[in-house]
């Protein structure tokens, strides 16, 4: 059967592991985008370093570089991190949050398909997201501009809120039943594809 795969980590480990600055920005990240934890936060960052570094060693080689640089900058333009017509200069400004903004969990809030980060994690993880009708498990998936107009229900679901007296009180964006029902494919099973940049335990 030959030895087990030891997989390798998405993510390396700050220096000052107790900064509490460092410590402070992390949490902020994790309750803006909800995250399961810091590790999730690592693995973006690393993402991020790597264009970073990329960039950098691009910038060294002078106009070669940055012709070379162009498919770097039209795979970011495609994931919606970074604006059409950028440089290798501007991807030296990208932030986490360029990054965050594109997973999959933060469309499903961004489109109202959820009412909290906490909540479109749960309906990800639960089966109940589909992008381009297939089933999505991973809310670190990162979505492409072309992918997010058919972000949707995969299964039929009702996250309305109900008042006191049992009335229901609809969120806006379509995240009613009708709107799961009217969904292309509903009810088909479809396996999730390879995601890109999943972030270590994203899946639970």
């Amino acid at each position: 059967m030959g030895d087990p795969r030891t997989l390798r980590k998405k993510y390396e480990t700050p220096r000052r592991v107790l900064d509490v600055e460092r410590i402070e920005h992390d949490t902020k990240l994790r309750t803006e985008y909800g995250l399961r934890n810091t590790r999730e936060v690592w693995s973006t960052l690393q993402q991020l370093k790597k264009v970073r570094r990329e960039a950098r060693a691009l910038l060294s080689l002078g106009e070669a570089g940055k012709e070379k640089g162009q498919k770097m900058i039209d795979r970011l333009v495609k994931f919606g991190v970074t604006k059409s017509g950028a440089n290798i200069d501007s991807l030296l400004s990208l932030e986490i949050k360029d990054f965050l903004e594109r997973r999959l969990q933060t469309r499903v809030l961004k489109r109202g398909l959820a009412r909290t980060p906490a909540q479109a994690r749960q309906l990800i993880t639960h089966g109940f997201i589909a992008v381009n009708g297939r089933r999505m498990s991973a809310p670190s998936y990162l979505v492409s501009v072309a992918e997010e107009p058919s972000i949707a229900y995969f299964k039929p679901i009702n996250i309305e809120v109900k008042d006191a007296e049992g009335s229901a009180k609809p969120e806006a964006g379509e995240n009613t039943h009708e709107a799961a029902m009217n969904m292309p494919g509903m009810g088909k099973e479809h396996k999730a594809e390879g995601a890109p940049a999943a972030a270590e335990g994203s899946n639970s």
